[in-house]
């Protein structure tokens, strides 16, 4: 089992969710996309070469985003991060994935 926690513009908040619960996360015993949220302000300067979906060359940029966190079974999580791959609209999605531990 796995953890993700990524980062997700107001504006492609359901998108993203969506596309992941498809992929199989957010399952958890018997309910199925599950997921904790809450919003708060991302901050980034995007540096000349890249192309930013918000934002401009060189200047700080804030917005407001969601912290959006799901569990993820070990069978899902490839399919998981390539459907987050490609329903964000950010050239370079944050996120990260923590294994869980059942003790």
């Amino acid at each position: 089992m796995y953890k993700l926690t990524v980062f997700i513009p107001n504006d492609a908040l359901d998108t993203v969710k969506s596309a992941l619960f498809a992929a199989g996360a957010g399952t958890i015993g018997d309910y199925e996309q599950c997921c904790w949220q809450v919003q708060g302000t991302g901050q980034f300067m995007p540096l000349t070469g890249s192309t930013p979906h918000i934002g401009t060359h060189n200047c700080l940029e804030t917005v407001d985003e969601w912290r959006v966190e799901m569990v993820v079974e070990e069978n899902a999580i490839e399919a998981t991060i390539a459907a987050l791959k490609h329903t964000h609209p950010y050239e370079t999605p944050a996120y990260d994935v923590i294994k869980v531990l059942e003790l």
